[in-house]
């Protein structure tokens, strides 16, 4: 199922199944324990994230051909960081430079897929993670690269957490459609010019091993969302480095899941 959340005209948040660019059909019932299908269509007014997460994991340096870029060693473990879910945002709403980032160009893009966790999962082994997957969604794992080296004490949060830096969407597509998310090409574009273009293959990491980190001794949550790391081609390691400006438009597709666009202001 392909699942998007949004507002009808009058402002009222629903979940439905796209129809077409402005419409989508009906959905009740709750994300996690089960939506039906209605008879009912309904016009978007806007579309939202597709979930509301409970937290954001992120995986860092997961991919082969980033940590190749970057001349970073292969990590042995899961390189982890967090984002608050304020950082959230929604597919066609505007990243926001942040007023703060004043020494000069620095905001970066991560094209990155997200896994979204379906129900509760503590110290799940990696033969049986995929069974608390709920679905998949893009992401942009925004980045403000001064302080994210510089201005965290080591930290990569607060660099990477600024009110819309976690862009989701557009729909949540369930896992019974995504045969093997390890095989997805992901491509990132700025203002059409194709800046990443890999697969979910060149992970460090898959998936299943990430919840199994990340469960041990540790509850996720239903609607825990896990960005899984981005691949190579982003702005800071290029010659000359590329970084989002005001006017631009950020577009992350992943096959089988759609195309993820936001402004940049």
């Amino acid at each position: 199922m392909r699942i998007l959340r949004f507002q009808d005209p009058m402002g009222h948040t629903h979940y439905g199944s796209p129809a077409d660019d402005r419409h989508a059909d009906l959905l009740e019932g709750d994300l996690f324990t089960g939506l039906r299908p209605t008879n009912q269509r309904l016009t978007i007014g806007k579309l939202l994230a597709p979930l509301a997460p409970a937290n954001i994991f992120c995986i860092g340096l997961n991919y082969r051909g980033h940590a190749r870029e970057t001349n970073a060693a292969i990590p042995e473990i899961p390189v982890i960081f967090m984002k608050p879910t304020s950082a959230v945002t929604a597919p066609a709403s505007p990243i926001r430079i942040p007023a703060c980032c004043t020494r000069g160009p620095e905001v970066d893009y991560e094209g990155e897929l997200a896994v979204v966790i379906g129900k509760p999962a503590r110290d799940v082994p990696a033969e049986r993670a995929m069974d608390y997957v709920l679905g998949c969604t893009a992401a942009i794992d925004v980045s403000a690269r001064k302080w994210q080296k510089n201005s965290g004490g080591g930290q990569w949060i607060r660099g990477k957490s600024f009110d819309t830096f976690c862009p989701l969407g557009p729909v949540l597509v369930t896992k019974d459609e995504l045969a093997d998310p390890q095989s997805l090409r992901l491509t990132t574009t700025i203002n059409g010019q194709t800046m990443q273009d890999s697969t979910t293959s060149d992970m460090i990491f898959p998936i299943a091993q990430l919840i199994a980190f990340l469960s041990q001794d540790t509850t996720l949550l239903p609607g825990t969302v896990i960005l899984t790391g981005t691949p190579q081609g982003v702005g800071f390691v290029r010659q000359p480095p590329v970084f989002l400006k005001p006017g631009d438009t950020v577009t992350v597709e992943i096959e089988k899941i759609g195309r993820l666009t936001c402004p940049v202001a």
